[in-house]
């Protein structure tokens, strides 16, 4: 077992749960629809990737490597990056305080660090056969 990928997954799901129902009854009254549907898709890549850190967290019993460590890390950073910046983004925009630009490029770097997380889980289990 890999305990910082289980406690991370715990956390960052726990918030999901939290920040979905934030969503779900306060921000309907504020957003847009489209603005919603961004936030939602903040709080689903969060959920997926609590899921993708429980497994990492797991796998660390027979799989354990630098790379499980690395990609542990980059579904942490990407999950607050990604959904993080997708959050922030939609209630700046809500508040008309800021548009696209500036913030705007830290959701795809989020997305890269995801990326790069299953790439490693992979590396993981190929190294540790």
């Amino acid at each position: 077992m890999y305990k910082p990928a289980l406690i991370a997954a715990i956390l960052l799901g726990g918030f999901a749960v939290i920040i979905g129902a934030f969503g779900a009854h306060y921000l309907k009254t504020i957003f847009t629809p489209d603005q919603l549907l961004s936030f939602e898709t903040g709080v689903k890549y969060q959920f997926y990737h609590c899921f993708a850190l429980l497994f990492c967290g797991l796998i660390g019993i027979y799989f354990q490597s630098k790379f499980l460590t690395y990609a542990t890390w980059c579904f942490i950073i990407g999950t607050i990056m990604f959904s993080g910046s997708i959050y922030l983004l939609n209630i700046l925009k809500s508040k008309d305080i800021i548009g696209l630009s500036g913030l705007g490029i830290i959701t795809p770097i989020g997305g890269l660090f995801l990326i790069a997380g299953w790439i490693l889980l992979l590396i993981n289990i190929q190294v540790k056969r």
